[in-house]
């Protein structure tokens, strides 16, 4: 890792690539919250030609710092400004609430970059504080399991998707999805869905947009998921969507707790429901590091030093 250092114009922006089942993330250390991180920037990070290319971007920042430079008007009810905090963006520069992957991977970032231990580890997102725990780490892989919050059924809805109607159930995880359960749908089907398509939706009922996820019904505890993320499009993953799909599954099969195996295009993770919250656990892997020199870097640094990685 690289020293704290006053950085030159040519200096870049050091960074971190890093995936939870193939749901991939640029996380910009960045403790005292220095960089600019507006939406032209996360757009060409987040660009798969041009930039690094992910999902979205993981800026690790104390909460307090992120109150002070405005980029959060207050403290989330239960996040202390000590807090490490994930700043969260979609590939599209838009902000997100959560993202349950992206803390798997945050965390894990946090302990290799010495700036937490393994064990439990306190992190802010804009839906509250989201407690991971490290369950193993070798390196660059790591198994995290994240506490992801009570889920909130918000009613019925649907989504129309390559001119098929698919009825799903409305689930607040800190973000807002549509699960939606497809009877008699088969793994071989759902591969060939236009998932990557953006699906229409009731904007009345969805007025900040929706994750929408397709899965199959719940069998002999799993089921398998794809998902259109708003701000991202077609994800390999999506830590919240997988822990509302397996509330729509459970609910489906007329049970509200339990466990299922989430299968997704980049892996599988499993979902721990109880009467009142949920857990996710899967991996994390760290692939890569270095310093992005792209030229939206000089118009959106405007720190005095970087923090170390």
């Amino acid at each position: 890792m690289t020293p704290d250092h006053t950085p030159t114009a040519t200096d870049g922006i050091a960074f971190l690539k890093g995936h939870g089942t193939l749901n991939d993330f640029v996380i910009l250390p960045d403790d005292h919250a220095e960089l600019d991180l507006d939406e032209t920037l996360v757009r060409a990070l987040c660009d798969r030609r041009g930039g690094i290319g992910a999902d979205g971007i993981l800026r690790i920042a104390t909460a307090g710092a992120l109150v002070d430079r405005g980029v959060l008007p207050a403290l989330p009810n239960g996040v202390d400004r000590a807090d490490w905090f994930m700043d969260y963006r979609n590939a599209d520069g838009s902000i997100a609430e959560m993202c349950g992957n992206g803390v798997r991977v945050f965390a894990h970032a946090l302990v290799a970059t010495h700036r937490a231990d393994t064990g439990t580890i306190a992190i802010g997102t804009r839906s509250g504080p989201r407690p991971a725990t490290i369950v193993s780490h070798s390196g660059d892989d790591a198994v995290v399991r994240v506490d992801m919050g009570e889920p909130r059924l918000l009613g019925l809805s649907s989504a129309e998707l390559g001119g098929r109607t698919f009825a799903g159930v409305a689930v607040d995880m800190g973000n807002p999805h549509l699960a939606c359960i497809v009877p008699g749908l088969d793994a071989a089907t759902l591969a060939a869905l236009p998932v990557g398509d953006a699906p229409t939706f009731d904007r009345d009922f969805f007025p900040h947009g929706v994750n929408v996820e397709i899965a199959t019904p719940l069998s002999e505890g799993r089921v398998t998921m794809r998902v259109h993320e708003r701000g991202a499009g077609e994800t390999m993953s999506c830590g919240t969507g997988i822990v509302a799909t397996a509330v729509a599954a459970l609910a489906d099969a007329g049970r509200g707790t339990g466990d299922v195996v989430v299968a997704v295009p980049g892996g599988e993770v499993k979902v721990h429901l109880t009467d009142g919250g949920s857990t996710l656990i899967g991996p994390s892997a760290l692939v890569a590091s270095g310093r992005y020199h792209g030229g939206a870097y000089h118009t959106a640094v405007h720190a005095t030093h970087t923090a170390p990685m």
